[in-house]
């Protein structure tokens, strides 16, 4: 029976961790497809690393646990690790955060490429018809994250829409080709492993989803160096390319 493995970097996130944990394990995947979670926590404070040990109890899921905080793209490694340990060459990995900006819902439309066998692995977009951003900040998200994603394309040779979806799904095996090639600690892993998908010409498919932006207020982590970071990576790449 092929699995889909979820996994969800977890940084002080506890308080929506329950509800994403709820609604992954309510997605309906086609025939004969089953979830498993593997949840990282990422050196959460002591008051969040409670209510994590609250939200996951009962539940039939893998927690592992950094002793301090080391980006998300250090736990998708140690999540990608643990995942390629127990899984079968059939099954599939995903990306979930643990906020509410991304709808587990959407993991069903991700998978059915895969599923078909149409496809290698799969990109979530957020930005078209689908989406209508309201405000300052969310648009201005939007324009930034557009050319990171050009930028990308030019040195990949991809024609996606958005680089840094969250919502990656790729199979097995190339997860075990992508992984040598993830070491950016932070949110540098998503250039960096839409670079390794181009180097490999995995066949990459790109699906629209859901998308609920939050605020720095709400606690969305990521910033202005984190773009800057992320050129740097695309940079990178393109020196090795030359």
């Amino acid at each position: 029976m092929p699995t889909l493995h979820v996994v969800i970097p977890v940084f002080n996130e506890a308080e929506s961790l329950a509800t994403i944990l709820d609604q992954v394990q309510a997605a309906s995947l086609p025939d004969p497809w089953q979830i498993n979670i593997t949840v990282v926590d990422d050196g959460s404070s002591p008051k969040f690393a409670a209510m994590l040990e609250e939200a996951v109890a009962d539940r039939t899921l893998h927690l592992i646990r950094h002793v301090q905080n080391q980006g998300k793209g250090a736990a998708l490694r140690t999540g990608f690790d643990a995942v390629l340990q127990r899984g079968q060459e059939g099954d599939a990995v995903v990306v979930q955060d643990a906020d509410l900006e991304y709808d587990p819902d959407d993991l069903t439309a991700l998978l059915e490429p895969i599923h078909q066998g149409k496809a290698d692995a799969v990109v979530g977009t957020r930005w078209g018809p689908h989406c209508r951003l309201q405000g300052f900040w969310p648009r201005l998200h939007r324009m930034i994250n557009g050319l990171l994603t050009i930028l990308s394309n030019r040195f990949t040779g991809l024609r996606l829409t958005d680089m840094e979806c969250c919502q990656k799904m790729l199979t097995m095996p190339t997860l075990r080709i992508v992984r040598p090639h993830l070491t950016e600690d932070r949110f540098g892993v998503e250039p960096q492993l839409i670079a390794a998908l181009a180097t490999h010409r995995v066949d990459v498919r790109e699906i629209p989803v859901s998308y609920r932006p939050r605020s720095t207020s709400e606690g969305k982590k990521i910033g202005w160096k984190d773009g800057v970071r992320a050129l740097l990576v695309i940079a990178r790449g393109v020196r090795k390319s030359a």
